[in-house]
């Protein structure tokens, strides 16, 4: 017999765009400007006076972004970057895309953000800065993180989950000498693939504009629509195409709009699933702490493996079969295969990241879902210790 529970098809993530975005493409297609533009130009204003900072710079990916921020600061052979071990691979290969050495250090099993103490003791003459992980929409103590710094230790921080999100009360991008977000589809704003690189510094944001049109002098919207044609840009410094299109910014406007709106309704779910699943003793529920604004790209939990009724990954498939998509938090770095093989490192190095690694399930929390489906999800889960 056929199961007609695993008819249910309940998504980790879908984006949640409609005929707005649709319409908004129109523009641009039909102008013929599909390259960055002012579609771009309007997406970067907007956002930047969301997040609070003079200067916002769309690209192609949070991965070209972070790697922008490092070059944009310098990063260079015999540098070095601390990087937290629970993270996506790309906070680490940013690093290495500059030629300096990734360092990394434990999170929090709580917060699943850097562990601040862990950091002051890495710090040495050759670091230059630290990336610091808003992981799953959670802000990192950007404060308490400076306070452990010298002066001369940049703050990247790597907002990919946390667009909308805020610390103390001032948003994410606006905390550290440079933010870095993400547009991919699982995250609460989507342009399908781009970035944003925020910035209060002129000089660098000046400096990362450059960079990211191949270091050009001036932009190709400027150089077409100049009265000298035959004027090329000039090309002082080693640049990369990272360039946003306008097609992306035209749909990055329209979503940007929407942001709080969006948030504030995963806020109200992810609040339902704190009330929902709190008698479960094996389940630890992600929290969001005073003075904060959770972005909640993501629903994170924690299995307790003493207290569980069965593995996660057991439970993992469990609830796959019941149509409800499940992942773990994010992987730890120091056990993916070319850090392992570069480094040497074994799981125990980073014994937090490696329980997070291991432990931790997202379950569904985006703006395509139903009540309907928060409360199925919420009995599937309760029907695991039964």
């Amino acid at each position: 017999m056929s199961n007609p529970i695993a008819k249910r098809n309940i998504a980790i993530s879908l984006p949640m765009t409609g005929e707005e975005e649709w319409q908004a493409v129109r523009e641009p297609l039909m102008s013929g400007w599909l390259t960055q533009g002012p579609k771009v130009a309007a997406f970067e204003k907007a956002f930047a006076e969301r997040h609070q900072v003079a200067h916002a710079l769309a690209v192609t990916s949070c991965t070209t972004g972070l790697h922008l921020a490092l070059a944009g600061l310098g990063i260079g052979p015999g540098d070095e970057v601390i990087v937290p071990s629970f993270t996506w691979v790309a906070t680490a290969n940013a690093v290495l895309y500059c030629g300096g050495t990734p360092v990394l250090v434990d999170v929090s099993r709580e917060t699943f953000n850097i562990d601040i103490e862990q950091v002051a003791a890495k710090v040495t003459e050759r670091t230059r800065a630290v990336i610091a992980v808003h992981l799953f929409g959670l802000c990192a103590d950007i404060d308490a993180l400076r306070a452990a710094l010298p002066d001369s230790v940049a703050i990247v921080e790597d907002a990919a989950c946390a667009a909308g999100a805020a610390w103390n009360g001032r948003p994410a991008g606006s905390l550290g000498d440079i933010g870095v977000f993400s547009f991919h589809p699982r995250k609460s704003v989507t342009t399908g693939e781009g970035g944003m690189v925020t910035t209060n510094n002129p000089e660098l944001a000046e400096r990362m504009n450059q960079m990211r049109n191949h270091g050009a002098s001036i932009s190709e919207e400027q150089r077409h629509h100049g009265p000298r044609p035959w004027i090329l840009a000039d090309f002082d410094l080693l640049g990369y195409n990272y360039r946003m299109t306008d097609l992306q910014g035209a749909v990055g406007v329209v979503q940007l709009a929407k942001l709080d709106t969006f948030i504030d309704e995963r806020a109200h779910w992810a609040q339902f699933y704190r009330e929902q699943l709190a008698g479960i003793d094996w389940l630890r529920l992600p929290q969001e702490p005073a003075g904060a604004r959770h972005g909640w790209q993501s629903f994170v939990t924690w299995v307790d493996p003493e207290k569980a009724p069965m593995p996660r990954n057991d439970m993992m498939q469990r609830l796959q079969e019941q149509g409800i998509a499940t992942r773990p938090g994010t992987h730890a770095v120091h056990m993916l295969g070319f850090y392992r093989q570069q480094y040497g490192f074994t799981p125990e190095d980073f014994p937090g990241a490696r329980d997070c690694n291991d432990y931790t399930m997202a379950i569904p929390l985006h703006n395509r879902m139903t009540e309907d489906d928060y409360r199925y999800v919420v009995e599937a889960i309760r029907a695991l210790g039964r």
